[in-house]
């Protein structure tokens, strides 16, 4: 059902009604629903590369598939490298006529896999007839006839972060070009195979091509579309970084009726300090934490407001019976957090000993908001733990060490940690994106402020301080990061409609 709205205003920047664009949609429909057998197999030929970082082969396999894709297209296409680093796959198509550029970003790599955790291999995606968990069955494509059901689910590795951009940005093209469009903006492509390992040739890539990529606005095709299933555009990302505490107790497993209250127990001093950092609303307790944290704007708050509420379905979903803290979902997102990711200390159930363990460990990540830089967030951490009492360590403490202090914690720091970034919702470039993306919905456009999610969007802004706005297409369910990913057909038609208005109507 279309929903009735003339001209919405949300945080300051006007959304046009949808009637404009009708007409591509309508077109773009009629071709995606000619081709559905067409574009399914394409996504599940791309997502049978094994593009993990555990699998240098499979990445490479998947980038020159992708270029060539593009070079079929009629692509200026190549692949751009620094010494270690996975390939950049880059495309540029100019447009007679066209005024501004604008470059779609994505990621073709995904996430580590366990392949024991899986309900069907990785990398030999299967269509079910709906979500795992609700009892979906595999679909045999041979034998089904489009138009498939919209809620089938597309199962596999990186089906939903992030190959959904790379299918839903190639058939949009082929959409536009069948239906004799041409394209309103000069396009570049940017296809990244290391995001899921924090991006750490990005910059290189980047600052190396400089000229090269030149635009007048990047689309960030990564992460989900809003929980209510209405499209989504986001207008930053939390920054994050990560780190391993381990905490040292006796040398040796003791008897805890023989020491217990006497030997210092690692796992209880976890607790203790996970209570120290971390209040029971989810605030960080450190000391100057939110020193650096930038207020909200008011269109930010106006777009927060304006977001559809989804938090008592979330509660259902998750089936959980209240929330660390006040406020909704998008409010929470705003603030920057400290997550407990895991807990190991001692054993559990049947293996569990009356014992005090020798040490416990700690994983946490902290989520980022703008200004908070990670190097200030490590300093303030540690100089916080040695405030209360702790010895910090580099490595695995030794016999002298251990005499000398009484609590002693090893902190391993990973590399690859960025800030956040939220760019201005109100420019020309972001009016024209959302215009664009109501035209291509028959859904309201929710606008985001920030995603939850961490994005690499402050290296683009570093290096060339360009509008950026996030253009997400995938399911919010989809599993990402986790076994089972999955995307709903319905978010990749969904999603070519997305791409081909950026490409067929884009103007400012």
């Amino acid at each position: 059902m279309r929903w009735a709205i003339g001209a919405v205003v949300v945080a300051g920047v006007v959304c046009l009604s949808p009637a404009a664009g009708d007409q591509l949609k309508h077109d773009v429909d009629g071709w995606r629903a000619a081709h559905e057998t067409q574009i399914i197999t394409q996504f599940d030929q791309l997502v049978r590369f094994p593009s993990v970082a555990a699998n240098p082969a499979g990445v490479a396999a998947a980038a020159a598939y992708l270029e060539q894709q593009l070079r079929d297209r009629g692509f200026d296409a190549s692949l751009l490298t620094v010494p270690g680093a996975s390939p950049v796959v880059f495309g540029s198509l100019a447009t007679p006529g066209a005024a501004r550029t604008v470059v779609f970003y994505a990621h073709y790599d995904g996430q580590p896999v366990t392949p024991a955790q899986w309900t069907t291999p990785p990398f030999d995606p299967v269509v079910r007839s709906a979500p795992l968990g609700s009892g979906g069955q595999v679909v045999n494509l041979s034998t089904a006839k489009p138009p498939y059901d919209p809620e089938w689910r597309l199962y596999g590795r990186s089906t939903g972060d992030d190959k959904i951009s790379e299918i839903a940005f190639l058939n949009a093209f082929d959409a536009l070009k069948a239906l004799g469009r041409k394209p309103t903006v000069n396009i570049k492509v940017v296809w990244e195979g290391e995001e899921e390992s924090g991006s750490p040739h990005l910059a290189d890539i980047l600052r190396a091509n400089r000229d090269k990529l030149s635009a007048d606005l990047w689309l960030i095709g990564d992460g989900p579309v809003h929980q209510s299933r209405r499209p989504l555009l986001f207008f930053g990302a939390r920054g994050v970084i990560g780190l391993d505490a381990t905490i040292y107790g006796p040398v040796k497993a003791l008897h805890d009726g023989h020491y217990g209250n006497w030997v210092p127990n690692p796992a209880a001093m976890a607790a203790t300090l996970i209570a120290e950092l971390r209040a029971p609303n989810g605030s960080v307790r450190i000391p100057g934490f939110m020193d650096d944290v930038r207020p909200e704007t008011a269109a930010e708050r106006a777009a927060i407001a304006a977001l559809p509420p989804v938090e008592d379905e979330l509660k259902d979903e998750f089936e959980i019976g209240g929330t660390e803290s006040h406020g909704g979902l998008a409010d929470a997102i705003m603030r920057p957090a400290l997550n407990v990711r895991g807990i190991r200390a001692g054993k559990v159930g049947d293996e569990a000993a009356n014992a005090i363990p020798v040490d416990a460990q700690v994983s946490i990540d902290f989520r980022l908001v703008p200004d908070q830089k990670p190097d200030t967030v490590r300093a303030k951490l540690e100089a916080y733990l040695r405030s209360i009492g702790w010895t910090i360590v580099a490595d695995t403490p030794n016999v002298a060490m251990r005499r000398a202090h009484a609590k002693l914690i090893k902190l391993d720091w990973e590399k690859a940690g960025y800030p956040a970034f939220r760019s201005d919702m109100s420019s020309p470039a972001a009016r024209a994106v959302i215009a664009a993306a109501t035209h291509a919905s028959d859904e309201p456009v929710a606008v985001a402020p920030m995603l939850g999610g961490s994005v690499p969007l402050y290296v683009f802004n570093d290096i060339f301080h360009t509008p950026l706005v996030g253009l997400p297409v995938s399911n919010h369910d989809d599993n990402q990061h986790a076994a089972n990913e999955n995307v709903r057909l319905q978010n990749v038609w969904d999603g070519i409609d997305a791409y081909a208005a950026m490409m067929g109507e884009l103007t400012w």
